[in-house]
């Protein structure tokens, strides 16, 4: 199966959590004019039995294309964003909370390189995928007690391609 790239939008995006992104988001200036501050981009959901917030940096190798997709990831107990550091594309690979996914659940999102993504807990979603070159990311997410990770395999041959 062919999973085809579509290009990462607010609405469309919904179902699996928050586009972080100045464009089209509430703002306002401070310090006096010479800031702008962009407000409450993301709902982070990290407090589930005792987490706390994790301030993290991730660096994501370069991924080619066609890229089998064989495992999907949840974190249930919260939300994980991701911020590009650089203003470079990277691709987002989700499904939407609950069951186990199959391929045909699956849907692939394609930020513009200034937007970032908040997975809502329990989202399915692939690991990093940067293209072209090596990229980093900020990266808030949870610490604390319990089991925050779950993996599971998806069945059949899927490939997200160009």
């Amino acid at each position: 199966m062919k999973l085809k790239i579509e290009q990462l939008d607010r609405g469309a995006f919904a179902p699996f959590g928050d586009v972080i992104a100045c464009d089209g988001s509430r703002h306002y200036q401070i310090n006096d004019g010479f800031a702008e501050r962009y407000h409450d981009l993301a709902k982070v959901d990290i407090a589930a039995d005792g987490g706390r917030p994790l301030i993290n940096i991730f660096r994501a190798k370069p991924r080619t294309l066609p890229l089998q997709i064989a495992m999907m990831e949840r974190h249930p107990l919260s939300s994980q964003a991701f911020m590009p550091l650089m203003p470079r594309a990277f691709l987002v690979v989700v499904a939407a909370a609950g069951t186990v996914p199959t391929a045909e659940d699956l849907r692939c999102f394609r930020t513009h390189g200034l937007q970032g993504v908040n997975y809502a807990p329990g989202t399915w979603h692939f690991p990093l995928i940067a293209l072209e070159t090596e990229q980093d990311f900020l990266v808030v997410d949870r610490g604390g007690p319990g089991r925050n990770c779950d993996e599971v395999a998806i069945a059949g041959d899927v490939f997200v391609v160009d």
